[in-house]
């Protein structure tokens, strides 16, 4: 009896060690933790430009749409003869300062949709802090206009997203796990086309099944820096290195399952 339980305890201990090894071979993807901005109340116009040029073209990916024209109004030079976003931003909206528009604009951006444009920007708590999207308002009133934002407004809101009332920064932006609510509530079809929809930033979904693996295609979400597609290297680095923490894991596995399907 003694040597079958030992036996028994052999094959328990192989079959751990064998699944344990297998673990360390298989490479760990991890998604990019987005910038930690540490501006405080006192923080200076010049401080909150900076760091909103760096979330504006980094970790908010905003020129990857905005910077074309063509998804999304170009915020920097006013496609048109408008001017950059800066000089106009306070005339948006009748009786709406230029800060609170472009606030509005970042966190319920279905609230005013520009003319000519459709409704492809996801709220951007879901991505950015708080702190970074206020930066990122400071830069942009700074193409052209005058900065109003101020320390004040990052703890004013800082204030309020301890409350609870606030979406949190790399969060699901919904709980359903429809590949095809997912994609489109995580703005992915503003860069990409489904079903000959969509933008032209990075590569088309349609057929994307049959030119990448499941196993490519999970990376290509979570560490998309790993890998530019061909004929897209002039947009490597604007896709979002946050969705390993915007998706849950039946989410990402749900949508790259439709992915893979799709050929």
């Amino acid at each position: 009896m003694w040597r079958t339980n030992l036996k028994v305890a052999l094959l328990g201990l192989a079959v751990i060690g064998f699944y344990t090894l297998i673990a360390h071979i298989i490479p760990q993807l991890e998604s990019e933790v987005p910038e930690v901005l540490t501006l405080g109340a006192d923080a200076s116009p010049e401080a909150l430009v900076e760091a909103g040029e760096r979330m504006y073209n980094g970790a908010g990916a905003c020129s990857a749409c905005h910077g074309l024209g063509t998804r999304a109004p170009n915020l920097l030079t006013g496609g048109g003869g408008l001017g950059p976003i800066g000089s106009r931003c306070g005339e948006r909206v009748a009786g709406t300062p230029c800060k609170d528009y472009l606030y509005e604009s970042m966190t319920e951006p279905g609230a005013y949709v520009v003319a000519g444009f459709e409704n492809i920007m996801p709220d951007m708590r879901r991505q950015l802090s708080i702190d970074q999207i206020w930066a990122v308002i400071a830069f942009l009133q700074a193409q052209g206009g005058e900065v109003t934002v101020t320390g004040a407004d990052l703890a004013q809101d800082a204030a309020v997203s301890s409350g609870g009332s606030m979406p949190v920064a790399a969060t699901p932006a919904t709980a359903s796990t429809d590949p095809q609510e997912l994609l489109a509530a995580n703005g992915c079809i503003g860069c990409h086309q489904l079903a000959g929809s969509g933008g032209a930033v990075g590569p088309s979904f349609d057929g994307i099944g049959g030119r990448m693996t499941p196993a490519q295609l999970r990376q290509s979400i979570l560490d998309p820096g790993a890998e530019v597609a061909e004929g897209y290297d002039q947009f490597a680095g604007m896709m979002p290195a946050t969705f390993g923490e915007q998706f849950t894991a039946a989410q990402l596995e749900a949508v790259v399952k439709f992915l893979a399907e799709l050929r």
